[in-house]
């Protein structure tokens, strides 16, 4: 690997409209506005009461019945459709190999996150169980009746993995637990391993290790923004929210101690205003300290405090979904690389020849998320177009293919070299 220096400080940033990243004066998300006192806290749901009748799909044209976890939970489109409770198809991919499972309550998350459509700004707008999550509708379904479908023929499930995604909630660690404790009951965890997508606001060091001890396999935390000023403007108290950057690490580093190397890792969001090397010190941290990174391309969620944002400009993504496959995965360190002076990458730190083989093979910029059953740099969790549409694809949720690679090459304004040798 070829070695070229470092720049050692952040750099400064850029912020012209024709910058080809999301610059940090350019992501400033709306204040929330007031809700209502009769429409917090679920008062809508939980005055009419309507009984829940099995599958319920969000924006069903009736009343949002009571449906709250661990009874309850809600599964993403594509989960439900390849668990076979919804009709439909994905473009070219066979939908999911994840089971995300989305803990539910008429309360609802009680954080404020600005990009998030579950945030707590929306009660006047939108019952939660109606609500849009990275893009998708997340239909609420019966605990039992899931875990019925894959139990019944666990040798031919199409999941890799289940993942229970904590919301901020006073009920969310013991129902976390609960759901875990059904899911265990009756599926093997090494034969559908288990992740926790964890809430660490509410979370102390023994509910860590009371999930790994359940036979929770990974545990992950969303971390989301790149930097604490950013977390500070899009999960705390710049948009009325509770969460903290020191608390998400104290419990990254419960994580690290518990579950142990390869097992805990971050979820990091690209394209909210941090610098291209501000997220890959990020994604270096973590692979120092034993973990790994799952990257998501930044996209304007409908009724989310930044829906009136530009989603990340895709070279800006290519790049950094190139660096950090290659530092979580190939040994290449930051130190190793070259960044400009608005902090975009200028130079991956390894030869031209082996970087043409990395693009080519296409796994970097695959969906980024814990492992499945084919290989470590291949996620189960392939959330199909879950930060982008089909038309622009931002995550391949599939291997692809030469002419996907020719978009990237260009994306990434890169031709291909002849020289093949190191």
């Amino acid at each position: 690997m070829s070695c070229v220096k470092q720049k050692s400080a952040a750099l400064p940033r850029r912020t012209d409209s024709q910058a080809d990243f999301n610059a940090y004066e350019t992501m400033e998300p709306r204040m929330p506005e007031a809700t209502p006192g009769e429409l917090k806290n679920g008062k809508r749901v939980k005055t009419n009461d309507v009984a829940p009748r099995g599958l319920y799909r969000p924006n069903d044209n009736f009343i949002t019945p009571n449906m709250t976890s661990p009874e309850y939970v809600q599964i993403s489109t594509a989960a439900a459709i390849t668990l076979g409770i919804m009709n439909g198809k994905m473009y070219r991919c066979a939908c999911t190999r994840c089971l995300n499972l989305l803990l539910t309550y008429p309360e609802g998350c009680r954080a404020n996150c600005a990009y998030c459509g579950l945030a707590r700004h929306r009660e006047a707008e939108r019952d939660f169980a109606d609500r849009n999550f990275i893009r998708v509708d997340w239909p609420a379904v019966p605990m039992d009746e899931i875990i019925d479908t894959v139990a019944g023929d666990i040798d031919n499930s199409p999941f890799h993995r289940m993942c229970i995604s904590m919301i901020t909630h006073p009920r969310s660690d013991d129902d976390t637990v609960a759901v875990l404790k059904k899911w265990t009951s009756r599926i093997d965890p090494d034969a559908i391993p288990v992740s926790i997508l964890s809430n660490p606001t509410t979370m102390k060091r023994q509910d860590v290790r009371n999930l790994r001890d359940l036979g929770a396999d990974i545990f992950t935390v969303a971390l989301d923004a790149a930097t604490p000023e950013l977390f500070d403007r899009t999960r705390g108290k710049g948009v009325q929210s509770p969460h903290k950057w020191k608390k998400y690490w104290e419990v990254l580093d419960d994580a690290r101690d518990i579950f142990g190397p390869k097992k805990f890792g971050a979820h990091i969001i690209v394209g909210m205003g941090e610098t291209e090397y501000e997220v890959l010190q990020l994604v270096q941290r973590l692979v120092d300290m034993g973990g790994h990174s799952h990257m998501f391309c930044f996209f304007p969620e409908q009724g989310s405090l930044m829906d009136h944002l530009p989603a990340t400009p895709r070279d800006q993504w290519r790049r950094v979904q190139l660096a950090r496959y290659l530092i979580d995965y190939r040994g290449v360190r930051t130190d190793q690389m070259s960044f400009d002076e608005h902090g975009r990458v200028s130079d991956f730190g390894i030869s031209a020849p082996e970087l043409d083989r990395i693009i080519d093979a296409g796994i970097a910029f695959r969906t980024s998320g814990c492992p499945g059953k084919f290989q470590d740099d291949i996620s189960a969790c392939d959330r199909p177009y879950g930060d982008s549409p089909p038309s622009n694809i931002a995550s391949f949720p599939f291997q692809p293919n030469k002419k996907d690679l020719g978009k990237i090459r260009r994306q990434l304004n890169r031709q291909q070299t002849n020289d093949t040798s190191l």
